[in-house]
């Protein structure tokens, strides 16, 4: 790490670096959450199509996604 008094734009680069790390865990778990929630509400809108079911499976989907992703969230802001 270069040294935060240098100049300007070094220390712009150090503070930027800081705050990515501190926000890793927060942008995983947001990702996660959603591409759980799309994973899921995709594949029972394919069983859906599949067994001309309506919404019924892109429903499931969408609320495992939801409780899966809530999990991924939760295990991010409380870790052990």
């Amino acid at each position: 790490m270069p040294d935060p008094k240098e100049s300007y734009p070094n220390r712009s680069f150090y503070y930027f670096q800081k705050f990515l790390a501190k926000s890793g865990p927060a942008a995983s778990a947001s990702y996660a959450l959603i591409g759980a929630v799309l994973v899921f509400a995709l594949v029972g809108y394919f069983i859906d199509n599949h067994y001309q079911s309506s919404p019924w499976f892109t429903l499931g989907g969408t609320f495992l996604g939801l409780l899966v992703g809530f999990y991924q969230l939760a295990k991010a802001i409380w870790p052990k």
